[in-house]
């Protein structure tokens, strides 16, 4: 019964948690959000009037603060963007990966652009630019760098041990990529097969040679097909040298299966492809994306009509 209870509990109320700012209950305020998923915090955004939001988003838990920022739309994080500070910003920045970032900035302004590149790292700010580089819709658009690489002549204890270190900055430590010196692409380990040989054990010897992996400049949505097709939770993207330059992770995928979906019915409803949300589309630039394909319409249906005549 109590578990039962525990799955039925409803989040807090927006007017609660916004008359507990008012009333200055911080601990309180955090507390209740603790348990809220990001994906599910980032909702009360849009249920907020706008003068809360900047002290609702610096009241959050910084260990959660940056992966809602990620599932807030653009207009939100925009908003948002332009009320943090310097170091807010950077404090932000520092904690997404490296292909949400990219994301942000393609949605971005320039001015915004400049703001979040000169928030991130000398290191990162070089990765990023990598990334931006690539052709628009291709694999390397949606790849993150931070992903888990072994050498073949690690046994288990030193791959595990590697594992620990670097964890924290990898966005999957599930699927790990056995490369050599050059970083050409050797094979794959699961943390699963790891747990289950002896420490002395050759990496070599439990990885999986056969990879199926992406090209940076293949087709995004060919490369969402494959996780569809595979099951995969991750895979490798090389480049034309067969180097191993980063992984496309499931998330990923599917945020392109959702893009192509909205696409395919803006075309059957007649509309033009927008980046924008149809719910933050302003009535006018719906006119003008819809226009075109009305006036293509009536054209076609009076020549139809004095045939049918």
């Amino acid at each position: 019964e109590k578990i039962l209870k525990e799955l039925d509990r409803e989040y807090p109320k927006i007017e609660f948690l916004l008359e507990l700012i008012d009333k200055r209950s911080f601990v309180e305020f955090r507390t209740l959000l603790g348990d809220v998923p990001a994906p599910d915090l980032a909702l009360y955004f849009d249920e907020m009037p706008e003068n809360y939001r900047q002290r609702f988003f610096r009241l959050l838990p910084k260990d959660i603060a940056s992966d809602v920022f990620v599932e807030m739309d653009t207009e939100l994080q925009h908003y948002l963007i332009n009320s943090f500070t310097d170091k807010e910003l950077s404090i932000i920045v520092s904690d997404l990966y490296l292909d949400d970032t990219v994301d942000i900035i393609e949605e971005m302004p320039a001015n915004v652009v400049k703001r979040i590149i000169k928030a991130s790292s000398r290191e990162n700010r070089t990765i990023i630019n990598e990334l931006l580089r690539y052709p628009e819709d291709s694999a390397g658009t949606v790849m993150t760098t931070e992903y888990v690489r072994l050498r073949a002549d690690m046994n288990v204890a030193e791959a595990l041990a590697h594992i620990k270190k670097v964890a924290i900055d990898k966005e999957t430590i599930y699927t790990c990529y056995v490369t050599d010196a050059d970083r050409h692409l050797l094979g794959l380990v699961t943390a699963r097969r790891l747990f289950l040989f002896q420490a002395d054990t050759l990496i070599s010897d439990i990885m999986e040679s056969n990879v199926i992996f992406a090209v940076t400049t293949e087709d995004k949505e060919e490369v969402a097909l494959k996780f569809n097709k595979y099951g995969f939770i991750a895979m490798p993207v090389v480049d034309t040298e067969y180097r191993l330059v980063g992984i496309i992770t499931v998330d990923d995928a599917i945020d392109v299966f959702r893009e192509e979906v909205k696409e395919d019915i803006e075309k059957m409803a007649a509309i033009i492809p927008s980046d924008t949300d149809y719910l933050h589309t302003k009535p006018f630039s719906l006119f003008k994306a819809r226009i075109p394909w009305l006036l293509l319409l009536m054209v076609s249906a009076t020549f139809s009509s004095t045939i049918l005549s």
